[in-house]
């Protein structure tokens, strides 16, 4: 079971880095063939990430419903770059798979967005949760002190 952090923290990065936010949206249940794929090529890809930190590869969050949505932290936007348009990873096999099985039929929708975050630009907090998102990522302090508030937590970073 996980650890719960009781009280309230906040996750303190002190180097800018990268959010990804990537999902897909199974259009018509009926037809696993077509989105089950995906389901496996982004567990490939997460399998091939975590044990490589030179990637750049900070970790990942991932939910599942009928939108399966994986929230991705990065060292930075270039290493995310890099991975996507590397030939020897996963993800290019991937997504030119993606696009001779599925592209514009309508059976799968896929969405990504990505951010370029600096210190001092993002604030968290967490009450009674166990470590997640980016405090699973980043080192966790005691949200006192300066860290009381949203905009003590934003000027402290």
């Amino acid at each position: 079971m996980t650890d719960i952090l009781r009280g309230r923290w906040t996750a303190q990065h002190d180097e800018p880095f990268a959010v990804f936010i990537i999902g897909m949206r199974i259009n018509r249940l009926w037809k696993p063939h077509r989105w089950f794929p995906l389901i496996l090529a982004m567990r490939n890809m997460l399998t091939e990430l975590y044990p490589r930190p030179e990637l750049g590869f900070l970790g990942a969050r991932t939910w599942f419903g009928r939108m399966i949505v994986v929230i991705q932290y990065w060292r930075s936007f270039e290493d995310l770059e890099a991975y996507a348009g590397a030939r020897e990873r996963a993800h290019l096999p991937a997504w030119a798979a993606f696009n001779r099985a599925i592209g514009s039929n309508g059976d799968v929708g896929i969405f990504h967005e990505t951010y370029r975050v600096a210190p001092g630009q993002y604030e968290t907090v967490y009450v009674n949760m166990p470590r997640m998102l980016l405090g699973e990522v980043a080192p966790m302090v005691e949200a006192k002190g300066r860290h009381a508030s949203a905009r003590g937590r934003m000027e402290a970073g």
